[in-house]
């Protein structure tokens, strides 16, 4: 059973949010929330992390699997900041699929 403490997920994401509201020229999250490409310079490093990831799980290489998806999911987190989806209502959307998947 897993039992890690995600809370660093909830401490990231108040992150991403103080920097969309208060712009630091110095800051990379700043810089994706306002890149000229708009939502474009975020979805490709979505996707750029995503592939990156699915490559260590092919090469089966466990500590660059774990660096690519702590890269994967710090940039769905501003993916999500930047459209406005709360982690409250993810977290919302996986215990409704929980507790169907309890049901089956």
């Amino acid at each position: 059973m897993a039992d890690a403490d995600l809370s660093i997920l909830n401490q990231v994401y108040d992150i991403i949010l103080d920097r969309k509201a208060n712009y630091d020229e110095n800051s990379y999250v700043c810089k994706l929330l306002n890149h000229r490409k708009g939502v474009n310079k975020i979805l490709e490093k979505v996707g750029e992390e995503a592939f990156e990831t699915v490559l260590a799980v092919r090469n089966e290489d466990h500590d660059e699997i774990v660096y690519e998806a702590s890269d994967l999911l710090f940039h769905l987190l501003v993916l999500l900041a930047a459209n406005d989806v709360s982690l409250e209502e993810i977290a919302a959307e996986l215990n409704s699929r929980h507790e169907k998947m309890k049901r089956e």
